[in-house]
């Protein structure tokens, strides 16, 4: 008892140590903490008597998960009017619920704040946290939140990060596709209402569409890229400023579809015919791209499969401790075409 008390001081004792003492798997020690899948009763009691000589304890959260207490995961969004935002707090809250999860949602209006607001949620009792953007690559790259030990994951974000498992599409291949939809359509001068530069998945959809567009010979000049806040007001300032230009675009790709909203709400207060006149796209597929007119042609992001797997992943972090690697899931996205192109 007391070797494995020091064991503990030194160093976390690990998911393999309680294993090789009781001379079972990591995953069958994973199940008996979980109460999952099939054990006998004396492996259970091999696996306890382990963890009790060991003194082997993950964290709080797996506690939890052994207890009567559900664990808690924190979901650090930003402050801003969304209805992607909108979606992702409800597909989180029905996958959280559904696994026996307290989910606790906090929003931060920056990324300076965001620490603070991450580590208030850990004194809160989070034992896990789900990172939207721009708060995935500001956290991956902070060696404060590192410090605080909490399992994270990101959903929504643009690419691998270290130390977060992510779930995520492929934002560059999908701006792509619809702009080639635009381009495909006769579409030649293409604007773009590009998301804010600190979120990386914006970053991906506006070289998605420059991607296109240079496969296909068409210019993307400075005054045709205008920077959104993935905001409807902010859609509707840049609407103003493109279609203001002397020679106004054909075709106007926005990185989401409360963007691309607004500017079909500036275009028919404008008179103009869509989408003979002009062709808007948005991203996200959100309730809001078939409650307007035209119907918006967008990208569907699988927001519930999104959330359910990286509530999954952060139960398995909570399980295994510090044996639990991050993941990097990629999932399917869909370009669904409607009356706006």
């Amino acid at each position: 008892m007391s070797r494995g008390r020091r064991t503990g001081q030194a160093g976390r004792v690990t998911i393999k140590a309680v294993a090789a003492r009781a001379g079972v798997s990591a995953m069958t020690v994973s199940n008996v903490f979980n109460d999952t899948g099939k054990f006998g009763r004396e492996t259970r009691e091999r696996v306890l008597a382990a963890i009790a000589e060991l003194g082997y304890v993950p964290n709080s959260a797996a506690r939890r998960l052994v207890g009567a207490t559900p664990a808690r995961v924190g979901l650090l969004y930003a402050g801003v009017d969304s209805l992607f935002i909108d979606g992702v707090l409800a597909a989180t809250a029905v996958a959280s619920a559904e696994r026996g999860l307290q989910l606790m949602a906090r929003k931060a209006d920056s990324p300076e704040d965001a620490l603070a607001v991450a580590r208030a949620l850990q004194e809160a009792g989070a034992d896990a946290l789900l990172l939207l953007p721009p708060f995935d690559t500001v956290m991956a790259g902070s060696a404060r939140f590192r410090a605080l030990g909490l399992a994270a994951a990101a959903i929504a974000t643009a690419a691998p990060l270290p130390g977060l498992s992510t779930v995520r599409i492929d934002n560059r291949a999908a701006s792509r596709a619809v702009t080639q939809l635009l381009i495909d359509k006769g579409r030649r001068r293409i604007a773009v209402i590009a998301g804010p530069r600190d979120h990386s998945d914006s970053v991906e959809r506006l070289l998605g569409c420059r991607e296109a567009l240079a496969a296909a010979g068409l210019p993307l000049p400075d005054d045709l890229v205008v920077e959104g806040r993935f905001t409807f007001e902010s859609g509707l300032e840049a609407a103003e400023r493109l279609l203001d230009l002397a020679e106004p675009p054909d075709a106007i790709v926005a990185a989401n579809d409360d963007m691309a909203a607004a500017v079909l709400w500036i275009a028919h207060r404008r008179g103009l015919v869509l989408p003979r006149d002009l062709a808007v796209t948005g991203f996200d597929d959100t309730l809001l791209a078939t409650r307007v007119w035209p119907s918006l042609t967008t990208v569907r992001q699988p927001i519930d499969r999104m959330t359910a797997r990286a509530l999954d992943l952060l139960l398995d972090a909570l399980r295994l401790g510090p044996e639990a690697a991050p993941t990097d899931v990629l999932e399917t996205h869909a370009l669904v075409e409607r009356a706006s192109t």
